[in-house]
């Protein structure tokens, strides 16, 4: 039978996880709303224009689910984490209130603007709107980010035990943990902790990818169905070029993470690549299985490999898995497959979005009359998916590694329950969430698909825009024809 701890785990990942589709989404379509209106505001193209107030009903849409979905996370904090929120409710309550500062309020504030001013201000401060709401996102993901890397590398606190702050390196036990917390003594080591930037940097770029490939799936649905065949291309241009870029950035960005990784988290890694012997020469695995019982991975693997990327040397030495205690080991099969999965996806991602740079500039891209081209598109129409299995695969990768502390060597995730919550308290809120959670899905899958359905407002023409707009695109044009003569 589940018990609590089991049961508020469960319902704390189906929220998260359901929640991270949408963040990603809008920081991402930030981005592409920004590259946009910034080539509306250079050309005067109306096209740019057309395109921006279509990607910002799709951005409107995925902000709203996203905000709805994740009020319900700041609940779960007080009813299913009490002692948890007790002992590092100084930290979070700094990052959170920086985020509702920086972030929030200024996001809020001009999204109205976005959405609803098309008609009432002029272009250059609705371009400033939107620049301020796409940083308003990432801002929002800067202190959410920094709060969960504290989780992982605890830096710039000390601990207060009955009002009495201990001595560094102080760690209470079971009983002590009630009268315990964590104190802030260095804002700013907190914020920037070991781990804090390179898991950002990580976590940015994902979610561009994720903009990214929702503008080329949408725009490759178009093109395939002959349908607003000019914006379809130009969205697509625009979003492959930011797929591109991202995807190399992910790798990189990925690379030193893992590094990072390596040095704070030594059995995290060893469970990553299921490394059971600390050992020289360790292998880093592509794809396969992990036998617990025997403590070996089956599948393929490239000898030497992981001791080159920790080392730059096969001979470095790789902490394994028998370097700890046996009751600190995470979940190490499901964290192998988790990494290997989103390792696997973000290589795959690389290879759609440069074989579609190669097509742009061989001339192959929209020529849709190929068959191979044609499946290509198949294969745009479906990598929506790709950034979105990718992110989460690295979130459990992130927050599973950590097991079995809710904050690495100060507390363990059995610590930090709420003491008056029961299993079936946890077990009737988690039914009622995936029902709720269920129909707000199909919501969204409903509203996006009608709004794919009805397409971009092909037919605007300048008459139908503000003065301040059509003056601007006069001038625009009559700057380019001067130029052109």
């Amino acid at each position: 039978m589940l018990d609590v701890e089991i049961l508020s785990r469960i319902q704390f990942a189906f929220t998260i996880m359901f929640h991270y589709i949408y963040p990603p989404l809008s920081i991402g379509l930030g981005v592409i709303l920004v590259i946009m209106e910034a080539m509306w505001l250079r050309t005067g193209n109306v096209r740019y224009h057309n395109m921006a107030r279509y990607w910002t009903r799709v951005f409107g849409l995925t902000f709203a689910i996203g905000v709805a979905t994740g009020i319900v996370m700041e609940f779960e904090f007080g009813t299913n984490w009490a002692t948890y929120s007790r002992f590092v409710g100084d930290v979070f309550g700094s990052a959170l209130a920086a985020e509702g500062i920086f972030a929030f309020f200024l996001e809020s504030g001009f999204l109205a603007i976005l959405l609803f001013g098309w008609n009432k201000v002029g272009p250059k401060m609705h371009f400033f709107a939107t620049v301020m709401v796409c940083l308003g996102a990432h801002f929002s993901a800067v202190w959410i980010v920094v709060a969960n890397s504290w989780m992982q590398t605890p830096a710039g606190f000390s601990i207060e035990y009955r009002g009495e702050i201990m001595p560094p390196g102080f760690v209470p036990n079971a009983d002590q943990i009630m009268h315990s917390r964590a104190v802030i003594h260095d804002f700013w080591a907190m914020v920037f902790n070991p781990s804090s930037m390179d898991r950002l940097s990580h976590v940015l770029v994902g979610c561009w990818q994720a903009g990214a490939f929702l503008v080329i799936s949408i725009s490759a649905f178009y093109l395939l169905r002959g349908r607003h065949r000019e914006f379809a291309m130009s969205s697509l241009k625009i979003a492959l070029v930011v797929a591109a870029i991202a995807s190399l950035l992910q790798l990189a960005t990925g690379a030193k993470s893992a590094d990072g990784v390596t040095k704070n988290q030594p059995l995290k890694l060893a469970a990553m690549e299921g490394l059971f012997k600390t050992q020289d020469w360790a292998p880093m695995g592509v794809v396969g299985w992990v036998d617990m019982e025997k403590e070996k991975v089956y599948g393929l693997q490239i000898p030497g490999m992981l001791s080159v990327l920790v080392g730059n040397s096969p001979s470095t030495v790789v902490t394994g898995l028998d370097a700890f205690p046996r009751e600190d080991w995470p979940q190490v099969q499901a964290i192998y497959q988790f990494y290997h999965l989103m390792i696997g996806i973000g290589m795959a991602l690389i290879g759609i979005a440069w074989l579609g740079m190669l097509m742009w500039w061989k001339g192959w891209l929209f020529d849709l009359h190929k068959p191979l081209v044609r499946l290509y598109y198949v294969i745009l129409v479906l990598s929506v998916l790709g950034p979105q299995i990718a992110n989460q695969a690295g979130w459990f990768t992130a927050e599973m590694g950590r097991q079995p502390w809710i904050v690495y060597g100060l507390m363990r995730t059995s610590q930090g329950l709420s003491a008056v919550v029961t299993a079936n308290h946890v077990l009737a809120s988690l039914i009622m969430f995936a029902f709720i959670y269920t129909l707000l899905f199909a919501v969204f899958v409903y509203l996006l698909t009608r709004k794919i359905q009805k397409g971009p407002d092909h037919e605007e023409d300048s008459e139908e825009m503000p003065p301040s707009w059509i003056a601007m695109m006069e001038r625009r044009q009559a700057r380019a024809a001067a130029r052109g003569k």
